[in-house]
């Protein structure tokens, strides 16, 4: 019954992590670019009192054995990279990519950050840059006074200066990719870093070598679905809502057995 007790509150520990995993990606649901996370699970080690093919007598070996499991223990929690809806803005500074890929922008100390987030704006040298001000990577600088700027589905980025009819190209957008995104490590403010996990940065041209295009005039919204979100929280709070159970059952056995008189 002790043993109940401690295996039980390892589930009600795992279900309060699996909660908190879905209430950030709830919370996240009209995050730019955001991909939600799923937190996986594995049982731990297990209390053997027979061994499988043990012998009970001679000649005679037992098919199956007596094994108690001691709980679970979360092991991971798996951002999921699938795509999300497109939203149309407008903003020629707007930039979704369509498949695989992010972009890349240079933060402050020097490190390159990678998200999906698309809402570029400009700075007073005329860079794009994210929100937070990082410069996207390569630099690109924008002509004061263009009048138009399109941006085509390679990268490639052209503005209509004053005067002039042909559009002037400016530079090309390059995209990163990793051979296991799922690695990559979430610092907040829609960016990803690399790991070991992760691997190093693939960079090229989109619409190239497994990378995706790009789209002007819209952003990548989140990924999280509300009802499902939903059903897995029910799911979650049931969870921890039986776990609780097997304690309180496990502390009435005990208050029975100590309650035991002669």
């Amino acid at each position: 019954m002790i043993r109940a007790l401690w295996t039980a509150a390892s589930g009600m520990e795992a279900q309060q992590l699996n909660v908190d995993v879905i209430a950030n990606n709830l919370a996240n649901v009209n995050t730019v670019g955001f991909k939600k996370s799923r937190v996986d699970f594995q049982d731990v080690m297990y209390q053997t009192l027979r061994s499988p093919g043990s012998p009970a007598a001679r000649g005679v070996q037992v098919p199956t054995g007596i094994q108690v499991g001691l709980g679970t223990r979360p092991v991971a929690t798996q951002k999921m990279f699938a795509q999300g809806d497109f939203t149309q803005t407008g903003n020629p500074l707007d930039m979704v990519i369509e498949g695989q890929g992010f972009f890349q922008v240079q933060r402050p100390d020097g490190t390159i950050g990678y998200t999906r987030d698309g809402s570029f704006k400009l700075d007073s040298q005329g860079r794009l840059v994210s929100s937070d001000g990082y410069v996207l990577q390569p630099e690109l600088v924008i002509p004061n006074g263009a009048a138009s700027v399109s941006i085509g589905t390679d990268g490639t980025v052209s503005v209509t200066l004053p005067g002039q009819s042909q559009p002037q190209e400016v530079g090309q957008i390059q995209l990163a990719r990793f051979i296991n995104p799922a690695g990559l490590k979430s610092e907040g403010r829609n960016l990803f870093s690399a790991t070991a996990a992760s691997g190093d940065p693939e960079t090229g041209t989109p619409g190239l070598a497994g990378l995706g295009t790009i789209a002007q005039g819209f952003v990548e919204m989140s990924n999280v679905k509300v009802v499902e979100e939903m059903v897995n929280m029910i799911v979650a709070q049931r969870a921890y809502e039986i776990n609780s159970k097997s304690i309180q059952t496990a502390d009435q056995m005990l208050e029975l057995s100590n309650n035991l008189r002669r």
